[in-house]
């Protein structure tokens, strides 16, 4: 399979505006598959949104973060479900800078690789030599593996142990190891409320043996670490589309509330929705909140990015990202909650985009990343109380 032509970064946001309408007709197969269909995880692949952050060097598309927000912000006003597999399936590559060259070269056999992948350090590794060749044998049970039916690749967090089960300190941490689907026992559990089509399933390994270079160290060990995106504070790489993914969801909502209130008449009334004063009221502040939240967000990762090209990401970088992308997400909460009021029984019907994107932002905002201690940590960084919050 050949690799498309390196698209500039506007082209690949237009891509993702030229999804749009079919991520809308799609949304009930969707979430009645509980999982992106593969044909839509292949086109997906062949824009190369899976590779937005990889470096060039590394067989990506070298993406800046805005643009990879951006993406993920515009797939999200159509579909929450699509926006979060790219998410996911996009930093499980991250790691492709720690790996080495002939795993590398493995994956990118196939040069649009889908991968999934949870950095949860849910697993653990036993050194183990088969045959001669080095190697670790793994166990573990990852939770929230969104994309993980789709993906070539899957990934896990882990932590190597001697034979008593005891942790091993090295100077080079193992942390993310990658199976092949068929090593892994893909778990049938991802029944829920929201964000029902990112195939959000368990997955467990029972004495997996792989050889030791199917696992990765950290960047930071590595001749890749002065690169931009692995100078850009990991951790907010790893938290802000979750932030873009909700304000696209609040945007659409927004959007459907303008168009459908002018068609609809509550019952008792003989005039349509759209002429209410309250409502008026109502979307002009959603909207003046939305954007405010918007642009506090886009701010912070274009000031993180330009710090990222010549140095590492520090403190007050880690914390305004951090914090930007909880207020983004709480005010798309808001925003989307009282949208859906607004319309009132209308909203709960299928066919109203409304009752997805209230279910999907309540699910996004349970990721740890975005939880409410990340305002305790912030606010702790303000009264000099922590040095060392946010991670790198």
């Amino acid at each position: 399979m050949q690799a498309m032509a390196i698209p500039q970064h506007a082209e690949l946001i237009a891509a993702a505006q030229q999804l749009q309408e079919e991520l809308e007709q799609r949304s009930a197969e969707i979430d009645q598959l509980r999982q992106l269909p593969q044909d839509l995880a292949d086109k997906l692949a062949h824009l190369g949104f899976y590779r937005l952050v990889v470096p060039e060097s590394l067989g990506g598309l070298g993406t800046s973060p805005e643009t990879f927000c951006k993406i993920c912000e515009t797939l999200a006003m159509a579909n929450g479900s699509t926006a979060w597999c790219v998410f996911i399936g996009a930093t499980s590559q991250y790691l492709f800078g720690a790996l080495p060259p002939s795993q590398l070269q493995t994956m990118l056999t196939n040069p649009n690789v889908i991968t999934s992948g949870v950095f949860a350090d849910s697993g653990t590794a036993l050194a183990e030599e088969r045959d001669g060749q080095a190697g670790y044998r793994i166990n573990g049970h990852w939770r929230w593996g969104s994309g993980c039916r789709n993906a070539e690749w899957i990934s896990g967090g882990v932590h190597e142990v001697d034979l008593d089960g005891e942790r091993v300190q090295r100077n080079a941490a193992l942390t993310r190891v990658f199976f092949r689907p068929e090593e892994i026992d893909i778990q049938d559990n991802w029944h829920v409320s929201g964000l029902r089509g990112s195939g959000s399933s368990d997955y467990i390994a029972k004495d997996v043996w792989v050889p030791a270079e199917r696992l990765a160290g950290d960047v930071e060990d590595t001749a890749n670490a002065r690169l931009p995106i692995y100078q850009f504070p990991k951790f907010a790489l790893l938290g802000i589309p979750i932030g873009a993914i909700c304000l696209g969801m609040a945007r659409a909502s927004i959007t459907e509330v303008v168009a459908e209130s002018k068609k609809k008449t509550p019952q008792g009334s003989r005039r349509p929705l759209s002429l209410r004063a309250s409502l008026h009221i109502d979307v002009a502040e959603a909207d003046t909140s939305l954007r405010a939240a918007h642009a506090l967000f886009y701010e912070n990762i274009r000031e993180g990015w330009r710090h990222a090209q010549t140095a590492p990401g520090t403190l007050e970088h880690r914390c305004a990202m951090r914090t930007a992308t909880v207020h983004a997400v709480t005010t798309a909460i808001h925003v989307i909650d009282r949208m859906y009021t607004l319309m009132g029984g209308s909203s709960v019907f299928e066919t109203s985009c409304l009752q997805r994107h209230f279910r999907d932002v309540h699910v996004a905002s349970q990721h740890m990343m975005v939880g409410e201690p990340i305002m305790e940590l912030a606010g702790r960084v303000m009264l000099e109380l922590d040095d060392q919050a946010f991670g790198l």
